[in-house]
């Protein structure tokens, strides 16, 4: 799999309601929905394309990601609806909504992530700051997928590949914070930030 074609795979927007900022990834992964959600759901499995994870992955239960996130499932309908409070870096918690579809013999997966962001992050980085993460979260469920060699998150900036993905998911993010209203400058701007927070320079 040609891992920088990833990013072309996915549809991406940017919601505001004042505040709050929606981020929307859809795409398409040739699997079976049922796989897909057994995938999203099941600890092992979560293990093996995100982080380790740890607690009670049902509905009221709360569960912590290794390294990332923790919080709570609010609403779980399989295979096609999960719900989740998301605190990363403390409060307000943000939420995740993930929406699975049966589509042209596989899946349309749907992701928001819905957030009120401090006003200088989001001016600062736009929607790369959480964008690119997901980016490289789906980069490893589509691998997990397909049987592929899941990329080590934590380094991949030290690759070519790695560096190419990750400054193309915040050009792809700079252009759709553009199509929402942002400035070419402002747009440009975060692009830069995000690109250099994800992959720094000089290692």
């Amino acid at each position: 799999m040609d891992i920088i074609d990833e990013i072309t795979r996915s549809h991406r927007e940017i919601k505001e309601s004042g505040e709050t900022k929606t981020l929307l990834l859809t795409r398409h992964f040739d699997a079976d929905t049922k796989d897909v959600w057994d995938a999203c759901t099941t600890a092992e499995r979560i293990s093996r394309w995100l982080q380790p994870i740890t607690g009670d992955l049902r509905l009221g239960g709360s569960f912590q990601i290794e390294g990332n996130a923790s919080g709570e499932v609010l609403r779980c309908e399989p295979p096609s609806l999960l719900t989740v409070s998301w605190m990363y870096g403390g409060p307000p918690a943000s939420e995740v909504e993930v929406r699975l579809s049966a589509a042209d013999g596989g899946t349309r997966f749907e992701l928001r992530h819905t957030a009120v962001p401090p006003p200088d992050m989001w001016t600062q980085f736009g929607p790369g700051a959480v964008g690119i993460g997901w980016d490289l979260s789906l980069l490893g469920l589509s691998l997990h997928l397909s049987g592929g060699v899941l990329p080590d998150h934590d380094h991949m900036h030290e690759t070519e590949e790695g560096r190419e993905f990750i400054t193309r998911s915040s050009q792809a993010w700079g252009e759709t914070f553009l199509a929402a209203g942002a400035t070419a400058e402002q747009a440009a701007a975060a692009t830069a930030a995000s690109t250099a927070f994800y992959a720094p320079s000089g290692e």
